[in-house]
């Protein structure tokens, strides 16, 4: 498939309400750009959120009251989601999420119940009190295919634009692992992007040569920066 350049990309920012049958990429930051994840555990206790909320269902406070528990337990068996996960990457500060809307106010469920359990877990945990996320996530409607395309390369290795340490690889958290077969855990829905490459290995080869364009791109934006500063 041919790809045309990222400059011609169209950002298309939030529109509310959500829509059914529309994706769009969800994010937000720790307050005060803290981290959200101090340790592996945490990363594992947000992607498990990220399936056990996904319902249609209530999710009763079995599932908010297990703030320590070594595992949380498992959701309703309802196959019917609120959102479909296509990817997402947890960074040790902030998290990006690209998600289609399923059901009416699917996203907007989807992402109280993360922010509250998630919230709720860490606060217990760490002995703490108060916001945890940088007020409500931030959201941007995915208006092409093209866009789908690039975003998925984005989020996916998103831990690799922001060249993170060795040392606190640890903590991420990425699709990437899925998209690449590395890994069994099949949380997301993956056929919308990899349905239009011929094979797994044609994604990873765009996916890597558009994370060379977003890296170029980052250190132009720094090297601008730096030159129209007084």
């Amino acid at each position: 498939m041919e790809v045309g350049p990222l400059c011609d990309i169209l950002v298309f920012m939030n529109r509310d309400p959500f829509e059914v049958g529309e994706s769009y990429h969800v994010y937000n930051h720790g307050v005060e750009d803290r981290n959200i994840f101090g340790d592996e555990k945490d990363s594992e206790r947000f992607v498990k959120c990220l399936e056990v909320f996904n319902t249609v269902e209530p999710i009763g406070g079995l599932y908010i009251d297990s703030l320590l528990d070594e595992q949380i337990p498992r959701g309703p068996t309802s196959s019917k989601k609120l959102v479909n996960l296509v990817s997402y990457c947890l960074n040790p500060n902030h998290y990006h999420l690209l998600l289609e809307e399923v059901s009416v106010g699917g996203i907007s469920e989807f992402m109280k119940r993360i922010g509250v359990g998630y919230t709720l877990y860490f606060n217990a945990k760490n002995k703490r009190k108060g916001a945890l996320f940088r007020g409500k996530f931030r959201s941007t409607w995915i208006g092409t295919d093209e866009y789908l395309l690039y975003l998925s390369a984005y989020i996916n290795l998103n831990f690799k634009v922001h060249n993170l340490p060795e040392e606190i690889l640890k903590l991420v958290r990425s699709s990437w692992a899925e998209y690449s077969g590395k890994i069994k855990r099949e949380i997301c829905k993956k056929d919308v992007i990899l349905k239009q490459f011929k094979s797994r290995e044609e994604y990873r080869k765009y996916a890597e040569e558009s994370l060379v364009l977003m890296l170029e791109k980052k250190e132009s934006d720094r090297q601008l920066k730096y030159l129209t500063i007084d």
